[in-house]
């Protein structure tokens, strides 16, 4: 396990350098070596303007060598006025030959997933996600949740081709086999998308650790019902371990409370009212949920 940053409460930060736009995040980043894990292999990175999960891969110490040189090529990306998708193409190859040198000769190879978020090069405010394997990013925003990077696993391209379904991609044989590494002697190919950067947004980064053991709902209720960044990545991770931690869990939320004069009213948290001078309210569930 490597980390690279700190974790943050109500930083603001300039969008650009040398601009006028700022942005008022939170974050939080946490990992847990699970109950199965001899080792963690996961290796997280908070440096804005970059935050960023890395799963390794391989036999014995190459998994955790691998995440490791991830993180450390990304976090040299911290502090940087803007990002482009060759800035992260660069770093990412850079690490596929430190983890050829670390790792040296090894049965199995050494890789690592790698997913993130950055501040994006256009002029409105944006977040460019990229993600390689099936580590994760999601989006919580106003009651609404969802998946915003697509897993690079062979259960992935059959769901896509239809050959399986959803349900059925979940006991698959080969729900841990991923299409797409950083390392192994291969040019890293990230996939990209932009997405609005927007007050009142909660954005997830997560290793499949957490994504083995949560369901989509388990996920979007606990980013739900928790007031902070920090609340929500122990909640997570504590559910993870709890459910049966087979595998390391490592998350990183973030909330987005300013953009420039634009502020999130609609949390309570930004609102200074406290939950417990709340009102009781009814409850919105008849039925027991499954969060696993």
């Amino acid at each position: 396990m490597t980390t690279r940053g700190e974790n943050g409460s109500r930083r603001r930060l300039p969008y650009r350098r040398g601009g006028d736009l700022e942005i008022e995040l939170s974050w939080f980043a946490l990992t847990d070596v699970g109950r199965r894990r001899e080792t963690n292999q996961d290796s997280y990175v908070t440096t804005p303007p970059i935050f960023a999960v890395a799963d390794g891969m391989g036999g014995h110490s190459a998994g955790e060598i691998a995440s490791a040189a991830v993180v450390r090529r990304l976090a040299e990306l911290g502090g940087e006025s803007s990002i482009s998708e060759r800035d992260i193409d660069g770093v990412l190859s850079d690490a596929v030959d430190d983890i050829e040198l670390d790792a040296g000769e090894t049965e199995l190879g050494a890789g690592t997933t790698v997913t993130g978020v950055c501040f994006g090069s256009d002029e409105d405010p944006t977040w460019r996600v990229f993600n390689i394997g099936d580590s994760r990013v999601y989006q919580y925003f106003k009651g609404a949740f969802s998946q915003i990077t697509v897993d690079h696993s062979v259960v992935q391209h059959l769901i896509d081709t239809g050959a399986i379904t959803e349900e059925e991609a979940e006991v698959h044989p080969h729900a841990n086999v991923i299409t797409r590494a950083v390392g192994f002697n291969e040019a890293p190919v990230p996939d990209y998308t932009s997405l609005a950067l927007i007050p009142g947004q909660r954005l997830l980064i997560c290793s499949d650790g957490l994504t083995k053991e949560l369901t989509d709902i388990g996920i979007q209720h606990f980013l739900a019902t928790q007031p902070t960044a920090e609340d929500a990545a122990r909640t997570l991770v504590r559910q993870a371990v709890e459910n049966a931690g087979r595998d390391n869990v490592t998350v990183i939320v973030i909330d987005v409370h300013a953009v420039g004069d634009v502020v999130d009213t609609g949390s309570l948290e930004s609102s200074g009212i406290p939950l417990a001078d709340l009102p009781p309210h009814e409850p919105v569930a008849t039925g027991p949920i499954d969060l696993r």
